[in-house]
């Protein structure tokens, strides 16, 4: 093993998880679960990585089971996994027992995509998409509701914990968001009383898995349509928010950056990470960037070509910025990705057909 990365292979554990190293799968839509079921082809894909050396693996984004969770998006989704009905339990449970047997660790994400689904986009066409501007209180509990049946459901299916889709503009950031929640009433206002929806998500989450198994909570400032968009402009601004999602459950905080060594805040070169870390003193991913040279988006329209950015990464781990690594273009692109690194294999090259199979 490359003495240097070590620290990157200790042991980690939050409540029941516990993960042989500190390198996550990060979330991915797949689009691979016709009627919303996830095959033979899934758990194996799944599987793989486990196989491969990730410590833990977050699934793509799990449609809740609300009619209006779902649908077309910025990306044209379709086959996006559920967690409801016994056909995609089943189908989940062969993917838990693949993983498990592969030696790794496996939680869902549980999605609902707002506002930025599509109107009368499939599965549920007559479902109206649903944002903090335009739902009342029977939709609020409904999908409250929902949330904590998913969670029920992936629970009793085997999975390791629970991951919360609150990034990127879809419906928990929304209601975060002062862009985007307008409203008056309890649900919004001020940036603590934005915080009651997805606070209250997380608490029937938790009262529905029981307290042994570990929340984590995807967050982040740029949003899908508004890459500049932000939650805080300070951290003072930014300590409220995640202090009140703490309190209600989180366990661990998934942070969602274009690029994880960027500055967050003005005068300080610490990434957002390391700020949500030292305002909640939770547990904290990072993502975003590594093992490419360039970020998400650019990558789509710009040569990109794989690095070896990994000593910036163990130096903010070891500066105590985050807990766990989250990979996630590279693991699509090569299931052995945390072994090479382990290793110090070459990596495979950037390669933008991997986006459309699953492998």
């Amino acid at each position: 093993m490359r003495k240097e990365l070590s620290p990157l292979f200790t042991p980690f554990s939050c409540k029941q998880l516990e993960l042989s190293n500190r390198f996550v799968m990060s979330p991915m839509t797949r689009q691979f679960s016709p009627d919303g079921i996830p095959g033979d082809n899934v758990a194996e894909y799944y599987a793989r990585r486990a196989r491969g050396g990730v410590g833990l693996i977050v699934t793509e984004g799990v449609g809740v089971d609300h009619p209006s969770a779902i649908g077309q998006g910025s990306m044209e989704e379709k086959d996006i996994p559920v967690l409801h009905g016994d056909a995609a339990l089943n189908g989940w449970r062969e993917v838990v027992g693949r993983v498990h047997a592969a030696g790794g660790k496996i939680i869902p994400q549980l999605w609902h995509m707002g506002a930025l689904r599509k109107s009368n986009s499939p599965p549920h066409p007559e479902a109206p998409s649903l944002g903090p501007d335009n739902m009342d209180e029977s939709d609020i509990s409904e999908i409250i509701a929902a949330f904590a049946r998913s969670a029920a459901n992936a629970k009793e299916a085997g999975f390791d914990g629970i991951a919360l889709h609150g990034a990127h503009g879809y419906l928990l950031d929304s209601f975060l968001w002062a862009q985007t929640n307008k409203r008056g009433d309890a649900w919004g206002g001020d940036a603590v009383g934005r915080t009651r929806f997805p606070v209250e998500v997380i608490k029937a989450v938790r009262k529905a898995i029981g307290p042994d198994l570990p929340i984590v909570y995807r967050i982040s400032q740029w949003k899908l349509q508004d890459y500049d968009g932000k939650l805080a402009e300070t951290p003072e601004e930014l300590g409220p928010i995640c202090g009140a999602l703490a309190e209600a459950g989180v366990d661990i905080f998934d942070v969602s950056t274009r690029v994880f060594s960027r500055p967050a805040f003005a005068g300080s070169d610490m990434g957002l990470a390391g700020w949500i870390r030292k305002l909640t003193g939770l547990p904290t991913m990072t993502v975003g960037g590594i093992g490419f040279d360039k970020e998400l988006a650019a990558s789509f329209t710009e040569p990109t070509a794989a690095v070896d950015n990994l000593a910036e990464v163990v130096r903010r781990f070891e500066a105590r910025e985050f807990d766990l690594v989250a990979i996630g273009r590279a693991l699509l692109m090569d299931a052995e990705w945390v072994m090479k690194a382990r290793e110090g294999t070459p990596f495979k090259p950037f390669d933008m057909s991997a986006y459309a199979r699953l492998e």
